[in-house]
Order: C-alpha cells, then structure tokens, then sequence
C-alpha cells in the first residue's frame, strides 16, 4: 500500500459508522481523493481537533491499487478558517466552490488546481457582504480555467479571429465563449457580453474579483457561470450548494 503524503484541503466529510469518519479533499499530489479517517470521531489524537470543513494541512494518506477510497492515517492541521462558517454568504460561495472542485476535479496531481482552491477560500475568508458573490465567481471561473474550460474571450470562440478587445460580442456556451460578428450572426442561440462584462469575466478567469458588482450584474455573471457549467461540465447531477448559492441573498 503506498504512501502518499501531500498539502491537502478538507471539503467535505461524513460520519462513518461508530466511530469514523470519511473525508473528501483536495490535494496537491494525488487530486481529489476520497478517504477513511478510522476512529477519527473517538480520538482527535492522529486527526486533530481542527480538522474541520476547509481546514489546511498536510496529509498522509495510503492509498492501494482498485480501491476509490484511500485510508488517513495522519492529518497536520496547517490553516484553519473558522470565518467560513461566520457568515452565510462566506459559506455558501465555500460550498459552492468545494462542490465544483469534487464534482469535476481528477485523481491526480494537479498542483493548479490546488492552489486556485486554496486562493478562494482565502478570498472568501476575506470577504464581506456583497463581495463574497464577485469572490465566489471569481473563484470558480478561476477553476474552470485551470481544469481546462475555460472561455475563449479574445479570440473568436468558432473561427478563431482576433476580437476587437473593448468589443460588445454574443457569448455562445456551445462555442465555448465569445464570437466574431459574422459567427455571432450564424449562432442559433447565445447572450450578449457587454463589454465592462466581458472584462469583468478575464479577470474572473484568473482568480481577480474586481470591484463590488450591482445586484443585476451579478445575478447576469451568476446565471452565465451556471450556463456554461450545464453545457460543458455537468454530468446530469444537480448542483445543489451551487443552485443554494445562486438563488440566495444576504
């Protein structure tokens, strides 16, 4: 059985029968994993007590050839972040960001991804009222991005031209982003990107929320994000702490 030991953030976790408990992380080594903490709910001895949802730290998980769920058998507590579960805007835009990250990341080393993980929720940490919605969006354009959907902006989306940078453009999901105006008129469907939108979504792509957006405007990046998702990452399977997050105001 190899060993396996790697930074490592806690997404989600369950109970286990009597007395363990199963974890579903992101790693910087080994991707998303799936692991059994034996007697995790007994003893915070080799766990600790802060291993907690989008806690940090270094694990050592060991992992054998056909099986989908690895075994724990150490977790350092690096990074709390407690201000998550302070505020339910904070911890909605974290669930939402923690769903889409094991709904389509690999098991495998994917040292990017980690990272952009680990910049949303210290973004999110950071975040107060109405910006925690530009900083989910921001975060999870940011991981589309780095599992390699992310849209094309500045080129056309079909033809592949150069587009014109501060250029209102149509928006099409099924080309994988924007378009040039003769493939825009040829589209059977699409949304129109206005320009202060379009800049707004390439700093999103890399992980920058901006300035505080209005209610509309972040409903319409809302509702685009969630387009995209259906028609390029979704399995069929609902969202459902992304549905949360969307249909929610605080």
């Amino acid at each position: 059985m190899a060993l396996l030991a790697t930074d490592a953030v806690v997404l989600h976790s369950f109970d286990y029968l009597e007395s363990s408990r199963i974890f579903r992380m992101v790693t910087r080594d080994g991707g998303v994993r799936s692991v059994l903490a034996k007697g995790a709910r007994r003893s915070s001895r080799r766990f600790g007590s802060a291993m907690d949802l989008f806690a940090q730290g270094t694990a050592q998980l060991h992992a054998k050839p056909g099986r989908d769920l690895d075994t724990l058998s150490a977790f350092d507590v690096l990074r709390c972040r407690p201000m998550l579960g302070e505020d339910l805007g904070r911890f909605c835009g974290a669930s939402a960001i923690a769903e889409l990250t094991l709904r389509f990341g690999r098991d495998a080393a994917d040292s990017a991804l980690f990272d952009a993980v680990v910049a949303a929720l210290d973004a999110l940490s950071a975040a107060e009222g109405p910006a925690t919605i530009a900083a989910t969006l921001a975060s999870a354009w940011h991981i589309v991005s780095e599992l390699g959907f992310g849209p094309a902006l500045d080129i056309c989306g079909e033809c592949h031209i150069e587009l014109v940078a501060d250029a209102t453009v149509l928006f099409s999901h099924r080309s994988g982003g924007a378009l040039c105006q003769r493939c825009g008129r040829l589209a059977p469907s699409g949304r129109v990107l206005p320009a202060d939108a379009r800049d707004a979504l390439r700093g999103f792509l890399v992980g920058d929320a901006g300035g505080p957006l209005a209610d509309a405007a972040a409903r319409a990046h809302q509702r685009l994000l969630r387009e995209f998702l259906a028609e390029h990452l979704t399995d069929g399977r609902p969202l459902r702490a992304f549905e949360l997050w969307e249909e929610q105001r605080w």
